[in-house]
């Protein structure tokens, strides 16, 4: 049983699988292109809930008598000839323990151009991955894919002449060439312990997974002034929102101002399906949402089909801001101005919103426009 719902996820290109137990029930569901879906199984299955957990959690090698605290594995497997690594966890529920598995491919890609950057913004992000110090941000909601293009930013500097080293939780695909480092919190390896264990190894390039708090940013600031590239994420919904956070945390806005080179707000949205994509009339409600009322523009939604499953879509792309923190920018946040004045600000200076992002993907009939407004409902954006 686990084999077959580790088979039919992969088959349908499902990045998580969830087994949620409840009273009289065990729920499978899968997460595809971001969106969830109950798998087709059996009533019966529920009888095999504790068979099931424990099998998934003897491949992971965590302990099947421990039940009542979480518990958090990895294995690999090979399934319709892919080397799948599956990261798993448990969780204590009243009718027994739910289990999260995230399935990370080798076909994930690490190429820029194929995340969904134009290539316009191509060459603005090489000109900032080329630089020899400083800090480039990567924001957006959980799950909006901000690991994935940091993978590929690194899989684009990396070669013989850099040492990169990145600190994790957890680490989500492992490259050649990098070294990489895994926070145990548990024993005290945390971000901000591991970084300045890092330093001592003589890095060109540091990643830090994610910025939490004020010692771990300190640090990462100070890093990028000392002459390393950092990279690093935060959980903001747009690129100037980025200051407000880390000043929230308690970082001094001189720092902010002198150290970050870029912030990149991301969000992704469902790719319509090739195979029964059909033009359709733009509702003018939805127009209007994009300040585009009076224009009778061309868009495409995906009918559904045996290929798309029914949905209508077929894989996802990002849509995306790109904030230069230019000379002028600098200023404002050493000023402390709010954020929505420095958001202004980059779009006088030509900055593209994650809408009008969204909005030339719809031109392009890649998106539907209902998926870029739930993707930037905050608009704003």
């Amino acid at each position: 049983m686990v084999n077959q719902i580790l088979s039919e996820a992969y088959e349908n290109r499902a990045t998580d699988i969830h087994l949620e137990p409840y009273e009289d029930d065990l729920r499978v569901r899968y997460r595809i292109d971001g969106v969830l879906y109950d798998a087709k199984i059996a009533e019966s299955l529920k009888r095999f809930q504790a068979a099931l957990t424990s099998r998934i959690k003897i491949m992971a090698d965590l302990s099947i008598a421990e039940k009542r605290l979480p518990q958090d594995g990895r294995l690999k497997v090979r399934v319709g000839g892919q080397d799948m690594d599956l990261r798993v966890s448990t969780l204590p529920t009243p009718y027994g323990e739910s289990v999260g598995i995230r399935l990370l491919t080798g076909r994930q890609f690490l190429d820029r151009r194929h995340l969904g950057f134009e290539d316009e913004h191509l060459a603005l992000l090489e000109s900032y991955l080329e630089k020899p110090h400083g800090i480039l941000f990567l924001t957006g909601p959980t799950g909006s894919g901000k690991t994935t293009t940091l993978y590929a930013f690194l899989n684009r500097i990396n070669g013989p002449g850099r040492k990169i080293i990145t600190i994790e939780d957890p680490i989500e695909y492992q490259m050649k060439g990098i070294t990489q480092v895994q926070v145990q919190p548990a024993i005290g390896l945390t971000f901000a312990q591991g970084l300045r264990s890092m330093l001592r190894h003589d890095p060109d390039v540091m990643m830090v997974g994610e910025v939490r708090d004020l010692e771990t940013a300190e640090i990462a600031i100070r890093v990028a002034l000392t002459g390393h590239l950092v990279f690093s994420t935060l959980h903001t919904n747009d690129a100037a929102g980025a200051v407000a956070r880390l000043e929230d945390i308690g970082v001094e806005p001189y720092l902010i101002s002198s150290s970050i080179n870029c912030v990149i707000a991301q969000s992704l949205v469902r790719v319509i399906c090739s195979a029964c994509r059909e033009e359709v009339p733009a509702p003018p409600d939805l127009l209007k949402e994009f300040g585009i009322e009076g224009q009778t523009p061309t868009i495409f939604q995906g009918r559904g089909c045996a290929k798309c499953k029914s949905t209508g879509f077929q894989g996802r792309t990002v849509i995306y801001e790109i904030l230069p923190v230019t000379d002028e920018i600098r200023a404002m946040v050493a000023s402390r101005q709010p954020s929505h004045l420095i958001r202004e600000r980059a779009i006088s200076q030509g900055m593209r919103t994650l809408r009008q992002s969204g909005w030339n993907k719809i031109r392009q009939g890649i998106t539907t426009p209902e998926e870029v407004l739930r993707a930037t409902l905050q608009e704003g954006r």
